[in-house]
């Protein structure tokens, strides 16, 4: 599904599309965004809890970002179907960006940096979270990424926004001070089997908070780079991937290197652990469309509904027993994702257009002339 709300997302950059096409491909990649979300969470959370061998994170990584860089320069070579030796353009195009325009490349460095950490993060957040509880908690990337808007965007907020920010926050305290309670990190109302792999609450709290700073901070950066550099929304996930290959190249090296040397490099590796770095990169490129056609801050907001999916799913896999605090904390955050939503949020938008269009001095920004422009 992510591929296909992908792909459609090509056509109509390419094709430029009207404003009712650019709506249904808005909310069909939110949706699907969503159902990734939850997905991916509850894989990571089985893979790395179940007894036996365990595949070392930073591979999957880096897996995920060369898988990323592969599918954009794929759709960047069906951008220029119909034109003479498209994989060639593609290739020249590509050239073009990363070496002839190396200030790009070097901004794009930033967020690179910046997911290849926060995908690491991840894998030790799930790994000493219950998946429910992850998601819940994960969903203060919302008010990161919200304070980083308004720095770095001037994005402006109604008190309706600010007001579900706060919400969001005392819901996510809740679900905190109820399952800080419990003393183990693992699914509420269940014993971890002898041979399980230990878990942290603490630490798995840490590596959750630490990811949510750094995905506000790295989506609304490429958020910027997008929305004020322009190209090929495919071009610069390529751009991504190559860099964020070889950032997390790096970071394997540093932290698995010795064990990667010695065990190989697809040690632990089984079927669902490729389906996670499957859907991993796939959500990496589905979270680049929701940038060019909603918003970070709406995007983290949608995320919020896989909370639901992950809670009804955990309590059938992994025996999870949500309790009164933790439901009303995620009755809280589903209440954020309602008031943020209200039509009354929009005129923000039209405030904040005359801007862009003086800051672009080409009479605003319009995705089919950057495209044909790459």
């Amino acid at each position: 599904m992510a591929a296909a709300a992908a792909a459609a997302a090509a056509v109509g950059e390419g094709g430029g599309e009207g404003g009712s096409t650019a709506a249904w491909l808005r909310g069909a990649s939110l949706a699907v965004l969503v159902l990734q979300n939850a997905s991916l969470v509850l894989s990571i959370r089985y893979v790395r809890t179940r007894p036996g061998q365990r595949f070392r994170p930073s591979t999957a990584v880096v897996l995920a970002e060369l898988l990323k860089g592969s599918a954009g320069f794929v759709l960047l070579v069906l951008q220029h179907r119909g034109v003479a030796g498209s994989v060639r353009q593609a290739l020249g195009t590509l050239q073009g960006a990363l070496w002839g325009q190396a200030g790009d490349t070097l901004r794009l460095a930033v967020p690179s940096l910046i997911y290849t950490l926060q995908n690491n993060l991840q894998y030790v957040a799930i790994s000493n979270l219950p998946a429910a509880t992850f998601q819940v908690t994960y969903q203060l990337k919302i008010l990161t990424t919200a304070v980083f808007s308004v720095l770095l965007l001037g994005t402006a907020l109604s008190r309706t926004q600010w007001l579900s920010l706060a919400l969001l926050s005392v819901g996510v305290a809740l679900v905190q001070a109820e399952q800080g309670s419990d003393g183990d990190a693992g699914d509420a109302g269940t014993a971890a089997p002898p041979d399980a792999p230990p878990q942290s609450y603490a630490v798995g709290l840490a590596a959750v908070a630490a990811s949510c700073l750094s995905s506000g901070f790295a989506g609304v950066y490429f958020e910027r780079l997008l929305k004020r550099r322009g190209g090929s929304i495919w071009l610069r996930n390529v751009q991504l991937g190559a860099v964020g290959t070889a950032l997390s190249l790096g970071a394997m090296a540093a932290t698995d290197g010795a064990a990667v040397a010695r065990d190989g490099f697809f040690y632990g590796y089984t079927g669902a652990v490729w389906a996670v770095v499957l859907n991993q990169a796939a959500g990496g490129l589905l979270v680049a469309v929701v940038v060019r056609y909603a918003d970070n801050i709406l995007k983290g907001f949608a995320t919020a509904l896989s909370i639901l999916a992950s809670t009804a799913a955990s309590v059938h896999l992994f025996g999870f027993r949500p309790r009164a605090p933790f439901l009303a904390g995620t009755a809280m955050v589903l209440a954020a994702v309602y008031l943020y939503g209200r039509p009354q949020s929009r005129p923000c938008q039209h405030h904040e257009q005359p801007q862009q269009q003086q800051e672009s001095g080409t009479g605003g920004k319009s995705p089919p002339s950057k495209d044909k422009g790459s």
